[in-house]
């Protein structure tokens, strides 16, 4: 260990000797200038990295002073947010434009007569199921008018006024449509239960050839609706001890809290009727 630490010792005084005999030689003379001039052309490049940072500093500050670099992000940030809010009405425009195609397309696919219209309010009364259109006595509404959309029958007219009228829905516990299986043909009702896409399948024995699956339409009976819409899909049947009738629980095929516009039906055997 003595002879590692008395080595390094005259290491570092043999160095020191020779730097300062360097620094007398290039102060008295000029042998090392082409020694100097070489290491100078060779650290240039190093010299130019660091000061890279300062030089980009410098041309960013002499071509965009800091107000306009500040003036230029706010302009920029203004016209991302305006272009952002302009996609979201794009995106809203598309899905309005989709919903009026299915609702024309409804309409050419029928033989019956369709007005459009559009849902204005919806009933506060937690215990009916209510919406209000905007159409009314001068669009020749009547009580008890179908009111359909593209995925099926919503309710039907309950009160007209000039320019409104009140549409009890599918789901009020007050109404009922005469419907048919369309798998089979098998005719039944269904009633609203006062919540919301639930309506029921009553009085249908044990032993009917009904499905979980199957999709109701409306089948004519009784005048009022004309057959073929879809009311309804049925999504659980259940059979309970000492019970004749089955227990049939439906959802609505049409989504009416999704909805802005209906169908206003005129059937062609009504219209014949009043001219």
């Amino acid at each position: 260990m003595i002879f590692g630490h008395v080595s390094t010792l005259y290491r570092f005084i043999l160095l020191a000797i020779l730097s300062f005999g360097l620094m007398i030689v290039e102060h008295r003379s000029d042998l090392l200038r082409p020694v100097r001039s070489t290491a100078s052309i060779l650290a240039m490049p190093f010299y130019a990295l660091t000061e890279l940072p300062g030089n980009i500093a410098e041309i960013i500050r002499s071509h965009y002073p800091d107000d306009t670099v500040y003036e230029e992000l706010e302009s920029l940030r203004e016209r991302q947010a305006k272009l952002a809010t302009q996609l979201q009405r794009y995106d809203a425009l598309v899905l309005e434009n989709s919903r009026l195609s299915r609702l024309l397309a409804t309409s050419r696919r029928s033989d019956d007569q369709l007005i459009l219209a559009e849902i204005v309010n919806i009933g506060l009364d937690p215990f009916s199921h209510r919406i209000i259109i905007d159409r009314g006595i001068e669009a020749d509404v009547f009580v008890g008018q179908p009111v359909i959309a593209p995925d099926g029958v919503i309710g039907q007219v309950s009160e007209v006024d000039l320019h409104q009228s009140v549409v009890t829905l599918v789901t009020d516990r007050s109404h009922g449509i005469p419907v048919q299986v369309q798998r089979n043909g098998l005719r039944t009702i269904v009633q609203g239960k006062g919540e919301k896409d639930q309506v029921s399948v009553p009085y249908l024995l044990r032993q009917a050839d009904i499905r979980k699956g199957d999709i109701l339409l409306t089948s004519g009976m009784g005048g009022r609706f004309p057959a073929g819409y879809k009311v309804a899909e049925v999504v659980e049947i259940t059979t309970e001890a000492n019970e004749s009738f089955l227990s049939i629980n439906a959802v609505t095929t049409s989504r009416i809290d999704l909805l802005k516009q209906v169908l206003l039906i005129w059937d062609t055997d009504r219209l014949a009727g009043r001219e």
